[in-house]
């Protein structure tokens, strides 16, 4: 069996049809359906059964789901170990969602080669479902994100759990406090829940912004105010910049760490969560946290 069979076997599962794994894998459905075909022929089981709506598993399709999987993981951990350089021992890939990548994940590339030089890092940024995929597909190792989906055979470790708090302009050039414009962050449906319970007395936002580093750019230069994670405004807050607002709701962000079950037992693994673990209790440099990205 090649690794083809088993990518396209496993897009199928995940998008629910021939046509969209096609799409998502860039080839013709001919193709997708031809590779299929081959692999059922080799196992000797029918894996899928087709109908109007897609492509549902059938009992041996269900079945042979955990040893593709396993095998898609294996090839990519074997490509990413043959590409060790010269001087260091494994590799470590790690992917986290764009919220979270300053001051955390940048904080982790500096301890982890400080500490850990013998470790080669890749560090990849992207959305959680992109992030979910390459991790089930063993492109990452580890990924970190907000509110991580649950997958079967994976596990999901709290790693920081910061505040989101409601901060505004201050200084010459800005409205007064009480006209500044509301920037409403989209911070995942968890924070819309919540946000919406308070019912926040800003009345309907004049902005709405899908990251959080865009919106906190936004206020800083044009003036308004918003809810931004309490590490990454803090300096902010220090120099003058901005104020917190007394008496606002403030909003639980937990960032999570979500690894392979199977890959427990690896040492470097486990070094690079313990890594992040320590950066997040770990003082950080002057300036880190002044950057948005």
């Amino acid at each position: 069996m090649d690794i083809d069979r088993a990518r396209t076997f496993l897009e199928i599962v995940h998008s629910g049809s021939f046509l969209k794994a096609a799409d998502r894998l860039n080839v013709t459905q001919t193709t997708v359906s031809a590779r299929i075909r081959t692999l059922e022929q080799e196992l000797g089981r029918q894996l899928f059964v087709r109908n109007r709506n897609g492509a549902q598993l059938t009992a041996a399709g269900r079945e042979f789901e955990r040893f593709a999987l396993s095998f898609v993981q294996v090839w990519e951990r074997a490509r990413h170990q043959l590409a060790i350089p010269e001087g260091q021992t494994s590799v470590i890939a790690l992917g986290g969602e764009l919220s979270l990548w300053n001051p955390l994940l940048l904080d982790w590339l500096i301890w982890m080669k400080k500490t850990k030089p013998e470790i080669a890092l890749r560090a990849n940024v992207g959305v959680p479902d992109q992030l979910l995929e390459q991790l089930r597909t063993g492109v990452l190792d580890i990924a970190v994100l907000y509110a991580p989906k649950l997958l079967p055979g994976f596990r999901v470790e709290l790693i920081e759990e910061e505040q989101l708090i409601l901060v505004r302009t201050t200084g010459e050039g800005h409205m007064p406090a009480d006209k500044q414009e509301y920037v409403y962050v989209d911070w995942g449906p968890l924070f819309a829940a919540q946000h919406d319970a308070r019912s926040t007395p800003f009345g309907e936002p004049g902005l709405l912004v899908g990251l959080g580093p865009l919106g906190l750019s936004y206020i800083l230069r044009a003036g308004g105010m918003g809810y931004f994670r309490k590490g990454v405004v803090q300096p902010f807050i220090e120099a003058g910049e901005l104020e917190a607002v007394d008496g606002a709701p403030e909003f639980t962000y937990p960032a999570y760490a979500v690894y392979s079950e199977s890959s427990q037992g690896r040492t470097d693994l486990q070094e690079a969560l313990h890594a992040l673990k320590k950066v997040v209790d770990a003082p950080r440099g002057p300036g880190l946290n002044r950057q948005l990205f």
